[in-house]
């Protein structure tokens, strides 16, 4: 097993520790301040592997086990080729994660070899990544799903490879909805009054912290996703349609919106307006929501053997926005990208090689409940059996709804900005749906220079 040695410090990656030291401290960086001293705090960094050689620095997310899982295939690479790899703990918040990365590329550092990268990031970060076509043959590049990997192609460069995938699920305690009688709801309208009910009478048997649902709801990408998802259930458009044009301002968006502002206090706790992944499933998992919308790697979790909800849940397709509303689902999901500026670019590339394997993705589905982008893993009978409801909700997966990256291109951050600000202030009875959709709409024309992104 290759041999993690004792946390190093910030000063280890001088460009890397300021970075992570302002970011944490709430302070703005930018380029002209790299120069500032570099604080002295344990660096989120762990050293797997021989302990002499070249090194690759790789980030890994750290929502749920998910840092843990990386790691364990990152050393099983380390341990094969004989390669050392320092993990790099990045933030949970991916607009930090995004600003983190822009400075240190920005900046050409070279402390991260092998990023990993949002599914909308690819066209604001491509300019500092290499071409990956050759690193991995066509026939393995065929095997992932068709859409992910066009999503990482910019101006015909293959600047990421697929990892894993997402999309929002309806997670349900189906042992309160046969308690109650109550079927499990097929739209939002219903889930309301579903929620609703059984909060109440949970509360009555004596359950004061109960609630009805648990969503992201701070304002940060996380409830791009989730109001993308209202808005298209309710047929109401992707905010900015492939062609460019902003359809966000609409009556079925204000209605949608409204919808969801009504939960706040209802069935909803006021905290949600502070919530990302975790918090959610904190709330769910200690048995205090009836519904709740999360990721699959929320399930392993839920069904360990310490959970409280453990075998009391089920998953389905997020809800409909009415009876002539559709089941939908954002698109998420992360890829690997090698930095233009690593010094050992073709070691980093046979990382990345080796993590997106079809090996490696079965594995992180098995132990992780992280979604493969390999077609074939979602009939593998080790899969499923980890994970049952991955081929019960497999048109999920393959057909969720795409944010607006590929038509704002490096634009993208700024809208979802406008998007979810305007959103956080409906929910929070900042003004209400209908006024706020219309001056978002102005706000992105701006943006987009009168449509011409």
């Amino acid at each position: 097993m290759g041999k993690i040695a004792a946390p190093l410090t910030l000063s280890t990656f001088p460009l890397l520790g300021l970075a992570f030291g302002l970011l944490f401290a709430g302070i703005s960086l930018n380029v002209a301040s790299l120069n500032v001293a570099v604080a002295q705090t344990p660096s989120p960094v762990k050293e797997l592997g021989p302990a002499s050689g070249p090194v690759i620095a790789v980030s890994c997310g750290s929502v749920g086990i998910e840092f843990q899982v990386c790691e364990s295939g990152v050393n099983g690479w380390a341990n094969a080729t004989g390669h050392r790899v320092q993990l790099i703990s990045t933030p949970n918040d991916s607009n930090e994660r995004l600003a983190l990365y822009q400075q240190l590329l920005a900046a050409k550092s070279g402390d991260i070899d092998v990023f990993q990268i949002d599914v909308v990031w690819p066209g604001i970060l491509s300019n500092h990544l290499i071409d990956l076509r050759g690193v991995v043959d066509q026939k393995t590049l065929e095997q992932h799903f068709k859409a992910i990997v066009t999503n990482d192609v910019v101006n015909n460069r293959l600047v990421a490879i697929p990892w894993f995938t997402d999309a929002g699920l309806f997670y349900y305690r189906k042992d309160l909805l046969e308690k109650y009688g109550r079927k499990l709801p097929e739209t939002w309208q219903e889930m309301t009054e579903t929620a609703r009910f059984i909060q109440k009478a949970e509360r009555e048997a004596g359950n004061s912290r109960m609630w009805g649902y648990v969503f992201q709801g701070r304002a940060y990408e996380g409830l791009t996703v989730n109001a993308l998802e209202w808005l298209d259930s309710f047929n109401a458009g992707t905010i900015v349609d492939l062609d460019g044009k902003i359809t966000v301002n609409n009556p079925r968006a204000a209605d949608a919106l409204t919808l969801a502002a009504s939960w706040i206090n209802d069935i909803t706790p006021q905290g949600v307006l502070n919530y990302s992944e975790e918090e959610c499933r904190g709330v769910f998992q200690s048995g205090n929501a009836v519904f709740m919308r999360n990721w699959p790697y929320a399930w392993p979790l839920m069904n360990a053997q310490d959970s409280p909800v453990k075998d009391k849940i089920g998953v389905a397709p997020l809800l409909k926005g009415g009876p002539d509303g559709k089941h939908t689902s954002t698109l998420g999901g992360w890829q690997l990208a090698v930095s233009k500026y690593s010094k050992n670019p073709e070691v980093a590339s046979d990382l990345v090689r080796y993590l997106t394997s079809m090996e490696e993705q079965k594995r992180r589905a098995v132990v992780g409940g992280f979604n493969p982008t390999i077609d074939a893993l979602y009939k593998d009978e080790d899969v499923l059996k980890a994970n049952p409801f991955f081929g019960e909700l497999y048109e999920t997966f393959v057909n969720a709804v795409a944010r607006p990256a590929r038509a704002t291109g490096v634009r993208y951050n700024q809208v979802s900005a406008e998007f979810w600000n305007a959103v956080h202030a409906t929910l929070s009875g900042d003004g209400d749906a209908k006024t706020n959709l219309a001056s978002l709409e102005k706000t992105l024309d701006r943006v987009s220079r009168g449509g011409r992104w």
